[in-house]
């Protein structure tokens, strides 16, 4: 079938393992695969190259500017951004070929949900909690927002987007070793960007913040249904939440220490007669 009028652009970081399943579940839907790599020194480059992605490389300037570069990079004004763990399955696929069926969408931008799945699950669990973000959209209808940290599309005022119906399969976690030094890592761009926005959170919430993020992780995002492992993975997203807070307040209470004058030093010298 031939390819729609549509850009695929993922970022990434050295995802050999992960990145082809990505680019074959979407490359039949585009003649412009982008894949923008951050400096990868597993063979991500030469794996996506291999299968039609055309690699830049931009060092690693947060997620919103490293997307913000990547649809610059893209020649069709609709693009379908992907993450380097997210594979489309068959029946998305045919339903965003059939978005365009009749040309011009009806609707500038779409949301498409995201669905996690965990290692040794087939499929998202029935009854996992799904995030629906805009995925699908025209660059002169929105663009992904500058921030370092948050990454989402900011459409334009007035911009509506449409729900396409299924999921996206998200493959985000490789072991619960390799999550928390994921999340450990983002805590501490979390940790900047609170700094740099002049954000100050209140020192309360150090101590509830872990439990209040397994709650939320474990019964408001459902990872109960997963059993025993859901409990594991709600509690690395809790103690990375809680890690955000510790790394703020370190770093208030460090400059807040560096400060205040030194006491008078006493001399010591000789000649104290």
């Amino acid at each position: 079938m031939p390819p729609l009028p549509l850009s695929v652009f993922i970022i990434c970081k050295n995802e050999v393992d992960r990145i082809g399943a990505t680019i074959r579940a979407v490359r039949d839907l585009t003649d412009d695969l982008v894949v923008v790599d951050s400096g990868s020194t597993d063979g991500t480059q030469a794996l996506a190259e291999s299968l039609g992605a055309r690699v830049l490389h931009n060092p690693w300037p947060g997620y919103g500017p490293q997307k913000r570069f990547a649809e610059e990079q893209c020649r069709h004004v609709w693009l379908l951004n992907l993450d380097a763990d997210e594979v489309v399955p068959a029946d998305l696929a045919g339903r965003i070929r059939a978005l365009f069926a009749a040309g011009e969408p009806s609707r500038p931008a779409w949301r498409i949900g995201i669905a996690e799945i965990f290692p040794g699950e087939r499929r998202p669990h029935p009854l996992a909690y799904t995030l629906t973000p805009v995925r699908l959209y025209r660059r002169d209808r929105g663009r992904y927002s500058p921030s370092p940290v948050h990454d989402r599309v900011e459409l334009e005022p007035g911009v509506e987007p449409g729900r396409l119906p299924g999921v996206i399969h998200h493959f985000s976690v490789r072991s619960l070793g390799d999550q928390l030094d994921k999340l450990n890592r983002y805590s501490d761009q979390q940790a900047d960007d609170l700094a740099a926005r002049g954000v100050v959170i209140p020192s309360w919430r150090i101590f509830v913040e872990l439990p209040g993020n397994f709650l939320k992780a474990y019964l408001g995002r459902r990872h109960f249904v997963r059993g025993v492992y859901g409990f594991l993975t709600a509690m690395n997203y809790a103690i990375s939440r809680h890690l955000r807070v510790a790394k703020h307040y370190e770093r208030r209470h460090i400059a807040a220490t560096q400060t205040v004058a030194p006491p008078d030093r006493v001399d010591q010298g000789e000649g104290n007669s």
